[in-house]
């Protein structure tokens, strides 16, 4: 994955929020993630996502995320999605009522 995001970011409570989402993102979860453009996206988390360092288009370094979601039913669909973008998980298995 290349090291550059769209935007990054650096106050302790977006970092924080970033880190609640790892936590509701565990590998092989059922999630519906609500977007900030009010869309939603649902699937299986293909691995567990960490927050990792980038760099935007002008060069300053902070912190995002990417989560890679694949569908129960179609075998060649997965959609990554940027941290920032997330507004809430739904946990859709039973047994996981975590939300971030």
């Amino acid at each position: 994955m290349t090291r550059q995001a769209t935007h990054v970011y650096t106050e302790p409570r977006d970092i924080q929020r970033f880190e609640m989402l790892v936590q509701a993102l565990s590998d092989g979860a059922r999630v519906r993630l609500h977007l900030v453009d009010g869309q939603h996206c649902e699937g299986v988390v293909c691995a567990r996502p960490t927050v990792q360092m980038f760099y935007d288009g002008t060069g300053k370094e902070g912190v995002n995320g990417v989560v890679e979601l694949e569908h129960l039913n179609l075998s060649d669909w997965r959609r990554r999605v940027w941290f920032d973008q997330i507004t809430d998980v739904e946990q859709l298995d039973t047994n996981a009522p975590l939300r971030a």
